[in-house]
């Protein structure tokens, strides 16, 4: 059985944290600040327990953020040049999961200093990432952040230019929303316009998930994003537009399935059928698609399926699922296979019944099939 997630913080990465406090600041009370971190360590979760930590170094670092500022940095260890999930902290100083709470710390303590803190932000997310802690910032401060990371997006390093995006996207999973940028995100989108052809694929993975932030509530401003930047785009910058526009291509946005080379079929027959009438909760059942070409040119198909879920009070709520994106060429068919599976998951509560699925090609549905869940 896979070890919990939120074990990154266990008793020995805060052991390593209190040795790189000690050797910085000889006065840290070493022991003190581990026994706070350990009490009912094991019944914490993962937000928790960074935010244990983070307490932990409010109480025993000095009072003062300026000279806090100084044991956090001579604590850091080795800058990673890759993705930051390989960070680990070691015997060379902190590094990894444990510069999360470090970066909240700065966030809390650090809002009437903040030249330093985005100082220590930036040495932070080398080693891990700041994206959590600068929205703090971002909330307080908005253009003054946004004037740094500008600086941040032209940086060296990789970390420091991911950063740059993924700090201000408006919807960060696990962070702060940016409601005002939610409500408009021009200036989120200036800083992506810097960043679109970085040649590191992990700051464009980012600018792709900022952009599919943004499309939830800004559908028609990012699908003119994508058709100007699709303009003599490389193929690096063609895989990020179609990425940052996965939300749209799911919900059925013509006007951006049709800027992405997805517009009208022209089909001879669509059919959609089940292996099964009857599902049992717990199992799957297979979906199978014939599709009959009218067209004398290929066809460039974007294939889901949407499944609509039985609610408690009788009414149906749809979930799109993506299923394929194929050539179909000039009169030819071609059939496709898909297993869908309803099971216990934390996400959703599933409720039994008749459950329609529709076959979904260019954002218009073309066939429809059902079956019955039975828990």
């Amino acid at each position: 059985m896979p070890e919990p997630f939120k074990n990154v913080f266990d008793i020995e990465l805060i052991r390593l944290m209190a040795l790189h406090f000690r050797r910085a600041f000889p006065d840290f009370k070493s022991e003190d600040f581990i026994s706070e971190i350990e009490r009912d360590l094991d019944k914490l979760e993962f937000k928790q327990r960074s935010q244990r930590i983070c307490e932990a170094m409010q109480m025993y670092l000095p009072e003062e953020f300026e000279a806090a500022a100084k044991i956090i940095e001579r604590s850091l260890g080795d800058q990673i040049a890759g993705e930051w999930s390989l960070a680990a902290c070691n015997e060379n100083g902190i590094s990894g999961w444990a510069i999360i709470p470090m970066s909240d710390y700065v966030a809390a303590k650090g809002k009437n200093h903040f030249e330093l803190s985005m100082h220590l932000l930036k040495e932070l997310t080398k080693r891990n990432t700041s994206e959590f802690a600068i929205r703090h910032f971002l909330i307080t401060e908005p253009d003054r952040t946004l004037e740094v990371m500008k600086t941040w997006a032209v940086d060296s390093d990789v970390n420091v230019r991911r950063l740059a995006s993924e700090g201000c996207r408006p919807r960060l999973p696990w962070g702060l929303q940016l409601k005002q940028y939610i409500v408009d995100p021009e200036p989120v989108i200036e800083l992506l316009e810097i960043l679109k052809d970085d040649p590191s694929e992990y700051v464009r993975r980012s600018v792709a998930n900022n952009l599919n932030d943004i499309a939830k509530d800004h559908q028609e401003r990012v699908s003119d994003i994508a058709a100007a930047w699709l303009c003599n785009a490389s193929a690096d910058r063609t895989a990020l537009v179609k990425h940052a526009c996965r939300t749209l291509i799911k919900k059925g946005h013509i006007k951006t399935l049709n800027v992405l080379g997805y517009g009208d079929v022209n089909l001879r027959s669509v059919t959609l059928n089940t292996s099964s009438p009857v599902l049992n909760f717990g199992d799957h059942i297979e979906l199978t698609a014939q599709i009959v070409s009218d067209s004398r040119a290929a066809q460039s198909l974007i294939v889901d399926y949407i499944v609509h879920h039985q609610k408690a009070n009788g009414t149906t709520s749809p979930k799109v699922f993506k299923w394929k994106s194929i050539q179909l060429h000039p009169g030819k068919s071609i059939q496709l296979k898909k297993k869908h599976a309803v099971k216990a998951i934390t996400t959703r509560t599933y409720y039994p019944g008749i459950h329609k699925v529709e076959l979904q090609i260019n954002g218009k549905v073309v066939a429809n099939t059902q079956f019955d869940l039975v828990m």
